[in-house]
């Protein structure tokens, strides 16, 4: 209890420090002032989250190094984006959004609707991170589900309500730092003084795990779930503000670029944890710590912790993964309430700074309302993170992306893309989630891989239609001439 108390009084005291955002553009892209290390390590602390912690360490008990390799897609897709995409999008003068930049290279109505979609996906992966971090404070004090995530997605909002994005940043920062150490220092220690050979019976589990998870995983799952990381999580709210708010170009690329190569390293750790863990605890130890209804992988590395760790370590450990989670957490919340002020209410009224600040802060608490009230639906963590990947990708990605590199973009081809990839990815899941209830991973190929190619179809037929509209309208005016 006092670990927690005095991680608590310290994290508050750095949100503190951090302070009180008195502009809206403070609260938005911290006076687009970040400098490298910033940048980095709130990137790194964003995405870690408790996927890419609890979630991972989960699947390599499960299936050994295969979820690595699905990984590294992800860091591929960082360093990708860190040399071609996130420089262009820092290059864009006056940007506070996605949907700022998606309104300057097509039209009002395409940064409207990108506003609404960037809301309701930061809300849904701010719930993943609600569900998460329930589960944990759960585990520290034996408190209610519904009430430890109040209290986790409470604290989160506070100081992300007041101190806008420098407070997300640097919060992040100092939990990433935290978690960035202790965690490869608890591998180590299991390694040294719980698990049960060297070198070769950690292959030897490698191996085992690795080849149950290649013999029960379909190839088309395998496929979809590398296309779900490769292009679930690019330039999602959160990342895109991180480069806008860079001080330079140069630093929004190798912010990206340095986040995923320590993406690597990280998987890594957390996948080596879940191999360990098959050997040092047992099933019905992990089943013993998990709630009713709730998937045991989510409770894989708690359970680890718990068994290996004396009191005080267990807690701080504790402690640190409920860090991980809010620095996905507050950066979602910030994202979103963002999106929602600058890309759906500004385009409809003209606000001063002051009620813009207002809004984004009242915004802020409504999304952790809304996350708090979704964490309840979420069955597993990585679950309801693929499913924001499938709506993601096929909503926003084919019209940022050629909207970044074509001249001369087509509103049409923009507003005609958002809609059809939003619509077919929702349409799909809820078909194949509620009718047909199919299994999220066997299913994410059937969503995310048609959901492309209707909004790429949609973007070709826009743009076809409306060039050739303008073609024909300055035909009309040539005759009449």
């Amino acid at each position: 209890m006092a670990v927690v108390i005095a991680y608590g009084v310290l994290l508050s005291f750095v949100a503190v420090r951090a302070r009180t955002a008195r502009q809206f553009s403070e609260f938005s892209l911290a006076n687009r002032s970040l400098p490298l290390v910033l940048v980095f390590g709130s990137l790194a602390a964003t995405y870690v989250g408790p996927a890419f912690s609890i979630g991972f360490v989960g699947r390599g008990f499960k299936s050994g190094l295969l979820f690595l390799g699905i990984g590294l897609a992800y860091s591929l897709q960082n360093i990708l984006v860190g040399l071609f995409v996130a420089p262009r999008l820092r290059q864009l003068k006056g940007c506070h959004t996605l949907g700022d930049a998606i309104g300057q290279k097509y039209d009002r109505k395409c940064q409207i609707l990108a506003g609404v979609i960037s809301v309701g996906l930061c809300a849904g992966f701010a719930a993943v991170m609600a569900k998460a971090g329930g589960d944990v404070l759960r585990s520290i004090f034996g408190l209610p589900h519904w009430s430890s995530v109040i209290i986790v997605v409470g604290i989160t909002a506070l100081y992300t309500t007041f101190g806008g994005l420098r407070a997300s940043v640097i919060t992040d920062a100092f939990q990433f730092s935290a978690f960035a150490i202790l965690l490869p220092i608890t591998l180590l220690w299991i390694l040294c003084f719980h698990f049960n050979g060297g070198a070769g019976a950690f292959a030897e589990q490698a191996s085992l795990a690795t080849n149950e998870g290649i013999a029960a995983t379909p190839v088309i799952e395998i496929v979809a779930l590398l296309v779900a990381f490769l292009l679930g999580e690019t330039l999602i709210p959160p990342y895109a503000n991180r480069a806008l708010a860079s001080k330079t170009t140069r630093i929004s690329r190798n912010g990206f670029v340095l986040a995923g190569c320590f993406s690597v390293a990280w998987f890594a750790v957390m996948v080596a944890m879940g191999i360990v863990a098959r050997d040092v605890i047992t099933l019905p130890q992990i089943e013993a710590m998990t709630p009713e209804g709730k998937e045991i992988e989510d409770f894989v590395l708690l359970t680890l912790f718990k068994s290996t760790m004396p009191a005080a370590g267990y807690a701080l450990l504790l402690v640190v993964l409920i860090s991980i989670i809010m620095s996905s957490l507050d950066s979602l919340l910030n994202a979103g309430a963002v999106a929602f002020t600058q890309d759906i209410v500004k385009p409809h009224m003209n606000l001063k700074d002051e009620a813009a600040l207002s809004v984004g802060r009242s915004a802020t608490i409504v999304i952790a309302l809304t996350a708090a009230a979704g964490a309840v639906a979420v069955d597993s963590i990585i679950n309801g993170l693929l499913i924001c990947y499938a709506i993601w990708a096929p909503a926003i990605l084919p019209a940022l992306i050629i909207g970044l590199w074509i001249k001369r973009p087509q509103p049409l081809a923009g507003i005609l893309s958002m809609s059809a990839g939003s619509i077919v990815a929702v349409t799909l899941w809820v078909t194949f989630n509620f009718i047909l209830h199919g299994k999220t991973e066997t299913e994410i190929a059937r969503i995310i891989i048609p959901a492309l190619a209707a909004a790429v179809l949609a973007y070709v037929a826009g743009h076809w239609i409306q060039t050739n509209s303008q073609e024909n309208q300055k035909s009309k005016c040539k005759v009449q001439d």
